[in-house]
Order: structure tokens, then C-alpha cells, then sequence
């Protein structure tokens, strides 16, 4: 018979904290999967095609660090095990968003942004508050940040360029899985945020995205 192991409220800050080095210094733990751009051929594109290539990808990439805070904020203050393992199975798929994102923009010659720690604070904060309002706005949370990033890597999709087939890829794998998990998190009885908060979210995903496209 196998027995779960029970984690203590500290040995579960020492995971998130393990979590969250590994987010910000590059090393996440992958969850096994293939690099949806790994047997797709690099295309030959122009100079200003690679630039915006590798300035939304840098982009999506912070936007999964700001993904990965959000997550470990709502799994340390989740009131319910089940909450907890929702908001942890979520995260595990993001970390290979995150490997996915990074190594795309260093083959397009540049780099992840300069802000994600300070984007990470501010979005472990909020995950953290999302949490302590109680599990059903928790994953409500969830859900309308799914949706949100899952429309913007939408308008991602329309703004790559049409032969960068590797990034178009990866931007499409990762719009599905965002797909998923908002029904998951809907499915698991997340409330419907009000409108003011949903507002306020698309402003600071402005915040960000406007940011890091250049930093």
C-alpha cells in the first residue's frame, strides 16, 4: 500500500522556495515532455523577424514566471490538499513553458527579461492574497488568468512571424494548456471573478508586456 506523504506548512514554504530559485535562475523541473519546436526545422527569417520573434518569446517567458508566483502564492495559503495539487499540477506545466520560452529566445539571439524577478515578487503577493480569499476565488483566479494568457498568446500567434514555424509551435502547445487548466480550475469550483478584478489584471499583464518587450 502506498502512503502519502504529509507535508508541514514549512516543508511546504521550503518547496515553494525551491520552486522559485529554480524559476528564476533557469533550472524549473520539467515534467518529461518534447520541446514542441524540436523537430521542426529553424526557418531563415530577417533581421526584424528574429528581433520580434525573440521579444514575444521573452515576453511569454516572464509571463510564465509571473504564472509560476502566481501558483506558488495560491498553493501556500490554499485552505484545501485538493486546491493545493491543482495549483501544483498547473505550475509543473508551466515550468516547461518556461524551458520552452527561454531556449527559444536564446536560439533567436537573445535573452529572458532583466524584470522577471521583480515581476515574480509582485505576482507571488498576489497569488498569496488570491489564496487567502478562499479557495473557490483562488481558483477563480486561476481560471481568469488562464484565459487571459491564453488570449494573449493568441494575439502572439498573429503577430509571429508566419514562417517562425519552431516559435509558432511552442506559442500554440502553450495556448492549449492554458486552455486546460482554466476548465480544470472552473470544473473544480472556481467562482467567476468581479469584473473590477479582471480589469485590473489585464492592466498589470499591460504592465508587463509592455516592459519586457524591450527589457
Amino acid at each position: 500500500m502506498t502512503v502519502q506523504r504529509q507535508y508541514s506548512p514549512f516543508d511546504n514554504l521550503l518547496i515553494q522556495l525551491d520552486v522559485g530559485l529554480r524559476t528564476l535562475l533557469g533550472n524549473p523541473i520539467p515534467t518529461g515532455r518534447a520541446d514542441p519546436a524540436e523537430a521542426i526545422p529553424e526557418a531563415e527569417l530577417t533581421d526584424a523577424e528574429r528581433r520580434e520573434a525573440a521579444r514575444l518569446m521573452r515576453i511569454n517567458h516572464c509571463g510564465e514566471v509571473c504564472a509560476q508566483a502566481l501558483y506558488q502564492g495560491q498553493a501556500l495559503t490554499a485552505r484545501t490538499d485538493d486546491v493545493r495539487r491543482t495549483m501544483e499540477e498547473a505550475a509543473a506545466e508551466e515550468n516547461d513553458h518556461l524551458i520552452w520560452c527561454a531556449r527559444r529566445a536564446e536560439e533567436l539571439g537573445s535573452h529572458v527579461s532583466y524584470l522577471s524577478p521583480f515581476f515574480y515578487v509582485g505576482s507571488l503577493a498576489i497569488g498569496a492574497a488570491a489564496g487567502l480569499a478562499g479557495d473557490k476565488w483562488s481558483l477563480g483566479f486561476l481560471a481568469e488568468t488562464e484565459r487571459q494568457v491564453e488570449a494573449h498568446l493568441e494575439g502572439h500567434l498573429s503577430r509571429l512571424p508566419e514562417a517562425d514555424a519552431r516559435s509558432r509551435a511552442v506559442v500554440e502547445q502553450m495556448k492549449e494548456d492554458e486552455s486546460k487548466h482554466a476548465t480544470t480550475a472552473l470544473n473544480a469550483g472556481g467562482a467567476e471573478l468581479p469584473r473590477p478584478v479582471r480589469q485590473l489584471m489585464r492592466l498589470a499583464s499591460k504592465v508587463m508586456t509592455k516592459s519586457t518587450y524591450w527589457i
